[in-house]
C-alpha cells in the first residue's frame, strides 16, 4: 500500500490524469470542456481571445482573460490583493490559528527546513490560503508592489488540494512540489508591509507552474528571478492543467485582513466541506484576482 499511494501521487501519475483530463488532442476530455462551459460563474465574455479558439480542455484552462477591464484593482497602494480566482481561509502562525496550521501545513517544511533566514522572518506571521478550482482562471497575479529577494523550489509529491484530500491527508500543502518567492516592499514604489512569501503548491495533475511574469498585460512575458521588481495586480505564472493552491505569508503584525473573510470564517449557520471534515466552523470566501483580501496594519 505505501508503494501504490507513492506511485499514485508521484510526477507521473499527475502527467498521466492530467493527459487523459486535459490533453491537447482535438476532442480530448469533450466532457469536462462540456461541463466546464456550462458551469456557473465561468463568463467567456472575459476572455481576451475569441472563445472559438480555445479547442481543447488546456486551451480552455490557460485561457487568458482580460483583467485590467474585469478585474479591477483598489487604488490605495496599502491594499494586498488577491493572487488568483479562489477560495480563501486566512490564518497566524502565533498560536490563534494553530488547528488550520496543523491540518493544512507544517511552517518549517512550507518555507524549507534550510531557509533559516525567511523561517525566522516570517515567525508567528499571518497568512492566507487560496484554492483555484478547476473551472477558473488559472493565472497567479502579483498580490504586492515588492522586490523578489529569492525564488526557489522544492520538490515533493502530487497530492490533490480538495477538501476532501486536505482531510484525508494530514498536512498536503507542505508535502507538495512548491515553489515560495520572496518579496520585498519595504523598497522605493513598494507596498510598505516588510516581507511577503507567496507559496504556489503544485497539486495533481498539475506538472508544473510556469514563471511568466509580465509588466503590461500578458507583454513579454519572462521568468521571475532575484533583484526584479514586481508590480501589484500583474500576471506572475500559469498552473499548468489541474486545481491547485496559492500561499501568502506575512510577517508579524503588518497586514489586517478584511473583515469579511475572517468573519466568513465563523459563520455557524453554513456548514462548508472544511466544516464538515474538520467538525469546526470554517468557511471559504469567493475572491477574485486583484481584489481586496487585506490591508496595511
Amino acid at each position: 500500500m505505501p508503494a501504490l499511494f507513492r506511485g499514485l501521487t508521484s510526477a507521473w501519475a499527475s502527467d498521466l490524469i492530467g493527459l487523459i483530463n486535459y490533453g491537447d488532442y482535438p476532442g480530448s476530455g469533450a466532457g469536462f470542456t462540456k461541463w466546464l462551459l456550462s458551469t456557473p460563474g465561468i463568463d467567456l465574455n472575459e476572455c481576451l481571445d475569441s472563445p472559438e479558439i480555445l479547442k481543447t480542455p488546456r486551451h480552455f484552462f490557460e485561457r487568458k482573460i482580460r483583467y485590467w477591464d474585469c478585474r479591477p484593482m483598489p487604488d490605495d497602494r496599502s491594499v494586498i490583493v488577491s493572487p488568483a480566482d479562489s477560495k480563501v481561509l486566512v490564518g497566524s502562525f502565533d498560536g490563534l490559528s494553530l488547528f488550520l496550521k496543523d491540518k493544512f501545513f507544517v511552517y518549517e517544511e512550507l518555507l524549507g527546513r534550510n531557509k533559516e533566514e525567511w523561517l525566522e522572518a516570517f515567525k508567528e506571521g499571518d497568512f492566507a490560503l487560496f484554492r483555484l478550482t478547476p473551472e477558473q482562471y488559472h493565472y497567479n497575479h502579483i498580490p504586492v508592489d515588492g522586490l523578489v529577494r529569492d525564488i526557489y523550489e522544492i520538490d515533493g509529491t502530487y497530492h490533490a488540494c480538495n477538501p476532501g484530500a486536505v482531510v484525508k491527508v494530514v498536512t498536503p500543502y507542505s508535502k507538495n512540489k512548491r515553489i515560495v518567492t520572496v518579496m520585498d516592499t519595504d523598497v522605493p514604489g513598494g507596498t510598505g508591509i516588510g516581507l511577503v512569501a507567496m507559496i504556489e503548491v503544485v497539486a495533481l495533475m498539475i506538472g508544473e507552474i510556469i514563471q511568466c511574469y509580465s509588466g503590461e498585460r500578458y507583454e513579454s512575458p519572462q521568468p521571475v528571478v532575484p533583484g526584479m521588481f514586481l508590480k501589484k495586480g500583474q500576471p506572475k505564472s500559469l498552473y499548468r492543467p489541474g486545481s491547485s493552491t496559492d500561499l501568502l505569508i506575512f510577517q508579524k503584525g503588518c497586514v489586517r485582513f478584511d473583515e469579511d473573510i475572517v468573519g466568513n470564517m465563523r459563520r455557524q449557520d453554513v456548514q462548508s466541506r472544511f466544516s464538515k471534515g474538520f467538525g469546526v466552523p470554517l468557511v471559504e470566501t469567493d475572491v477574485k484576482v486583484r481584489s481586496s483580501i487585506a490591508k496595511k496594519s
